[in-house]
């Protein structure tokens, strides 16, 4: 049995030492002693370095590959990634594929807040090559009945604003939250209310309001027409 001797310490809970390990080289990248495309020391190296044990360390090794701050290469060893916000943020993307219910109503409020504040400043930043693929977008949608069709423009065009936007961080968040699973899941029951029309008219408010440079405008179309789709999943779920 692992017990303490008496008036010891209590046995420390399970994954505590984990992570530490975790924190530690968290640290040491936040530290800059470890930067983005460096190949870390050896795992003994690491553990000796750190003051762990080497298990320790390949558990911590191996949930920072899992979150996409190390990777490794066969034959080369450990490395921090680009640490690039897509990559971090991926598990955005499994929240919102996974969600249900009222945690769907959750999502759709965090994304009603980001894609507000996106067009906002990307009437303030967009480029008119930007400003032209987001006009081209509405243009596809308004051209087809298609609802898969519409579905991988009406996705293109929120991406682009978001792109446009200039914070990357921001943009990743959002395409968590917008991913193609997420989306369908909630468009397929909204657009068997007839939404195709108000869809399209939302959709050209918000490219009206970016193309006037005007970021008070797209701030208030796009939540406008996130809350649409938010008031209509209230009423699916019963929030």
């Amino acid at each position: 049995m692992n017990e303490s001797p008496p008036g010891g310490p209590p046995p420390a809970p399970k994954g505590t030492v984990t992570q530490r390990a975790i924190e530690r080289i968290k640290a040491m990248i936040g530290e800059g002693l470890l930067e983005p495309g460096q190949r870390l020391p050896t795992e003994r190296d690491l553990a000796a370095q750190l003051g762990l044990s080497r298990s320790s360390m390949r558990e911590a090794v191996r949930a920072l590959t899992v979150m996409g701050v190390l990777e490794a290469r066969h034959g080369s060893g450990i490395y921090v990634t680009q640490l690039q916000a897509g990559d971090l943020l991926e598990t955005f993307g499994v929240v919102a594929d996974l969600s249900r219910g009222p945690r769907l109503v959750e999502l759709l409020e965090v994304r009603r807040v980001l894609e507000s504040t996106a067009a906002a400043l990307a009437a303030a930043r967009i480029t008119p090559e930007q400003l032209k693929a987001v006009e081209g977008h509405l243009a596809a949608m308004n051209a087809t009945d298609d609802p898969e069709e519409i579905l991988a423009h009406d996705l293109a065009f929120h991406r682009e604003i978001a792109i446009a936007a200039g914070n990357e961080t921001m943009a990743a968040i959002l395409e968590g939250l917008s991913s193609r699973t997420f989306r369908t899941r909630v468009w397929r029951g909204y657009q068997e209310e007839g939404a195709y029309a108000r869809t399209r008219r939302e959709h050209a408010a918000i490219h009206r309001a970016l193309a006037a440079r005007d970021p008070e405008a797209a701030r208030a179309a796009a939540a406008a027409h996130v809350a649409e789709v938010e008031q209509w999943l209230r009423a699916q779920v019963g929030t």
